[in-house]
């Protein structure tokens, strides 16, 4: 398969048009997340049956929303700060998980061209594409799940006037502030 328009699978066209260009990041995580899935034996979620957890904010992580149907505003998609390729897929009860982390691979000669190009990126997709399912290391497990989705009372401000959860105000010499007030300790507006 190469990264020719004509034979990018329907569902990666879903996630290019989500994201709105065709690049190696994409790519990633769209076979992690068709790696995810495969072995849970899992279809995209409805609501919160199917949970993610990533763990970097690349492009990688708006494959895995188009695909697993997993969102932050769902509350099944879960954002862990570690600069890691890596995806958690879990399906609610069991906790049954796979985690599918990239496997570093050294770029070969037949990828290589000027850093940055177009012909670069194509060479790159095309080898992804070609090459799924040497690109990861994939575990199984059990975890503990997070908790599902809840919706939280919003209480306004004292400072700034804006909307904030209940659960993210800070009390400041007395005032119910959000956080960047709160930090800030500045009068906004």
């Amino acid at each position: 398969m190469t990264a020719d328009e004509n034979e990018i699978p329907q569902d990666l066209t879903r996630a290019i048009e989500f994201h709105g260009h065709l690049c190696p990041g994409l790519v990633t995580g769209y076979l992690a997340a068709k790696v995810g899935l495969e072995r849970l034996e899992a279809d995209r979620a409805e609501d919160e049956e199917l949970i993610a957890i990533v763990e970097n904010d690349t492009c990688a992580v708006d494959a895995v929303q188009v695909l697993t149907g997993c969102t932050f505003g769902k509350g099944n998609l879960f954002f862990h700060d570690h600069g890691k390729m890596v995806f958690t897929f879990a399906v609610r009860p069991s906790g049954r998980a796979v985690r599918v982390s990239r496997k570093h691979k050294p770029v070969s000669s037949t990828e290589q061209a000027p850093e940055g190009s177009q012909e670069q990126r194509r060479r790159q997709i095309r080898h992804l594409l070609q090459q799924p399912d040497e690109l990861f290391s994939v575990r199984e497990e059990i975890i503990a799940l997070p908790e599902t989705a809840r919706i939280r009372q919003s209480v306004v401000c004292r400072r700034c006037g804006e909307m904030v959860m209940a659960t993210r105000t800070r009390s400041v010499e007395g005032l119910s502030l959000c956080i960047p007030c709160a930090e800030s300790g500045q009068k906004k507006g």
